[in-house]
């Protein structure tokens, strides 16, 4: 949260203090004001859905031209700190983590999770199905409206729940968006405002 707040106008928690073991993490910081947009989305008038949804692709443009520090250029995906991914689908289970070094590292590992996870109907196409990026930008990897605190106004307070964030493939976040989830029409606005559509 401290290299986004470096880099950008995105309102993050002020970190105060944060500690980390094998099995926990413990982080503290500042409260955001506002209510979380999935318990408002629904009951918004369309042009308010409208604002939302471009105010937040605004702080993803933002998040997306975070420089990548010089330590982590031979890393094409990697978290915010240069250690292994936690996001779910790339995640490795190996220990230590094999490191992601290229687009054809993030297609592979994404089709062995698949795999571990007991995917079998299209284990033989998935790695040709799956999009190509010359490219990682800085990715918040879990933008939802759960995540999303706004105020009264609609506008947009505060962005929370980092813990996948770092450099993924450059469509990363907009397939993160438009995944089958359950704010009602909330990837259907995000994908009608989005100011560019990946072949996803």
């Amino acid at each position: 949260m401290r290299l986004v707040s470096k880099h950008t106008s995105v309102p993050v928690p002020e970190v105060f203090s944060a500690k980390f073991g094998p099995d926990f993490g413990i982080i503290e910081m500042a409260l955001i004001t506002g209510s979380p947009l999935d318990e408002k989305w629904d009951t918004m008038d369309e042009k308010s859905k409208e604002s939302v949804c471009l105010q937040t692709w605004d702080l993803i443009s933002q998040i997306r031209a975070i420089p990548r520090p010089s330590e982590l250029e031979d890393l094409f995906q990697c978290a915010a700190d240069g250690s292994p991914t936690r996001d779910p689908m790339l995640e490795d289970l190996e220990d230590p983590a094999r490191p992601l070094t290229s687009d054809s590292d993030v297609r592979a590992r994404i089709v062995e999770r698949y795999a571990q996870c007991g995917g079998r109907r299209y284990e033989h196409q998935l790695h040709d199905m799956l999009p190509r990026s010359d490219c990682t930008v800085f990715t918040h990897a879990d933008i939802a409206p759960r995540n999303i605190m706004i105020d009264e106004r609609n506008n947009v307070t505060g962005v929370l729940d980092w813990e996948f964030a770092g450099w993924y493939p450059d469509y990363w976040e907009y397939a993160q968006i438009l995944r089958p989830a359950f704010w009602g029409d909330w990837s259907v606005w995000m994908n009608w405002t989005a100011p560019r559509r990946w072949d996803i």
